[in-house]
């Protein structure tokens, strides 16, 4: 909600988010319907791990210290759109084959939508903007904004810490892991680069969401393997791996667009 009302909702926010979420979505459609590139990429964890970044923890304090204020609709646009596609599909995906439904539950599916952290920041912006509060809140609001950010990179660390706790083999390549992790940090963000290039962007607009595009594996995907069970140390070793490799992938991604 800081972040928000410091750079205020546009449509910068929104077809950062439209583009993100139809992204992920095209590519797990085409990923799942090819059965060559079915085969490298055989579970919705892998899958999840390849697509889904941790723009919330990483993602934008990166952006916040590398680029200028102006941007951060577009770092919290694109991380709108990965929030709400992992929190939507990721049950429905990850969920036991018993369990899955022929049609969606809207009333699940609602509820998932105004669950999703980056709904309730939006819901809560829209609120606070409908009072004409925006500009008072908004500065009020900045220094927390930054300091919880930054606090939530110790979060990531303390998480990565636990992964690691009495997991000797958590660099042992299996399951086609190796797959994930280059559709995270490689494909993506050279995807959304491209992208970009047609949409005929800024370079500091590209920077922004390609540098988001890279960020690790998100925290939620581990969460939601262990809400139901399915490959979690799978999930914590993308996440482990992507995020050690991405100390040298988002500098180098960011020296390729420069």
């Amino acid at each position: 909600m800081g972040l928000l009302l410091k750079a205020g909702i546009n449509v910068d926010l929104i077809n950062s988010a439209l583009l993100a979420f139809f992204i992920i979505l095209f590519l797990i459609i085409i990923i799942n319907f090819i059965p060559k590139i079915k085969k490298l990429l055989p579970n919705y964890t892998l899958q999840l791990g390849g697509l889904i970044g941790n723009t919330s923890f990483l993602g934008i304090p990166i952006a916040i210290a590398l680029l200028p204020t102006s941007t951060i609709n577009f770092t919290i646009g694109f991380d709108l759109g990965t929030t709400l596609f992992s929190w939507i599909f990721g049950p429905y995906l990850l969920q036991n084959k018993k369990n899955n439904y022929l049609f969606i539950n809207f009333k699940n599916l609602l509820l998932s939508i105004l669950n999703s952290p980056a709904s309730r920041g939006i819901i809560g912006v829209l609120i606070i903007y409908s009072f004409g509060l925006e500009t008072m809140l908004g500065d009020f609001l900045w220094i927390p904004a930054r300091v919880v950010i930054l606090l939530a990179i110790i979060v990531v660390g303390s998480r990565l810490g636990l992964i690691t706790n009495g997991k000797k083999t958590i660099f042992e390549f299996e399951e086609n892991m190796k797959y994930s992790i280059i559709l995270k940090l490689f494909f993506l963000p050279i995807l959304i680069f491209i992208i970009c290039q047609i949409l005929d962007l800024e370079k500091i607009e590209t920077i922004a969401l390609v540098l988001q595009a890279g960020a690790p594996s998100a925290i939620s995907t581990i969460l939601l393997a262990e809400a139901y069970q399915i490959k979690k140390d799978l999930a914590a070793k993308v996440l482990f791996i992507t995020t050690v490799f991405s100390i040298a992938t988002i500098p180098i991604i960011a020296l390729f667009i420069n």
